[in-house]
């Protein structure tokens, strides 16, 4: 998963930088609240850890304003010195999903944050094989195969990777960075254009547009989303 941490204390960004690696993890790491609120108008996160006390705002003003701009899905995990009732009860009542006081426990840290992605996008935590379907779309991932309407279709490696990984962040705006850092790893080295190509053979191989149900969407500067529509004949909901 990828994971974005803001905190004036570069010894504390480089523990939770620390910590998500070994929990297999990729970390973005800020040192101004206005730092992470401009990642976050052109990348996008699966889950963002918070102090209070920054440099040029506060924990609660960034929550505010990432619920008042990305919604309520996306979890958030104030981490910070502050530890009275009174804060806890005001972290948690401006938008936070939870609450850890430094010096944090890492064994706690790891708990907490596995607990906060399983709620928050529990399809990529499933632990079994079976297999998944998003409308006329069946992935096996025993096998690693994709049906559209009971015919296989065949995909790369990679292409399946994304397929799915879309498939069930459907409705997302996902990065360029995000989506490569999920199908290729954090640490690869991958031209803009790879993913493009990538993207565009999903679109021919998946037949995915509109008029059957699903389409992705370009966003310029930003990455990419795969939407469910309404095909044009169906009746509104």
């Amino acid at each position: 998963m990828r994971i974005a941490a803001v905190d004036d204390d570069t010894l504390q960004l480089e523990l939770l930088e620390r910590t998500l690696a070994q929990m297999g993890h990729a970390c973005r790491t800020y040192e101004t609240g206005g730092a992470l609120l401009k990642a976050l108008r052109r990348e996008s996160f699966d889950l963002l850890i918070v102090d209070w006390e920054l440099p040029d705002t506060s924990g609660p003003q960034i929550v505010a304003q990432v619920r008042e701009q990305l919604g309520a899905q996306l979890p958030i995990l104030f981490v910070t010195h502050r530890q009275t009732e009174q804060d806890i009860v005001q972290g948690l009542a401006c938008g936070a999903d939870d609450y850890l006081s430094k010096p944090v426990r890492i064994a706690e840290l790891k708990a907490r944050i596995t607990a906060l992605l399983r709620r928050a996008w529990p399809e990529q935590h499933a632990q079994n094989d079976a297999p998944l379907e998003f409308g006329r779309y069946r992935f096996d991932p025993a096998t690693r195969s994709v049906q559209v309407d009971g015919q296989s279709v065949e995909l790369k490696n990679r292409e399946y990777d994304l397929a799915l990984f879309m498939f069930q962040n459907a409705g997302r705006l996902l990065s360029r960075d995000h989506l490569r850092d999920a199908i290729w790893g954090h640490s690869a080295e991958v031209i803009s254009r790879t993913l493009d190509t990538h993207v565009s053979r999903l679109r021919a191989a998946l037949d995915l547009q509109p008029v059957h149900g699903y389409a992705i969407t370009a966003v310029y500067g930003v990455g990419y989303r795969l939407e469910a529509v309404a095909p044009p004949d169906a009746p509104a909901a």
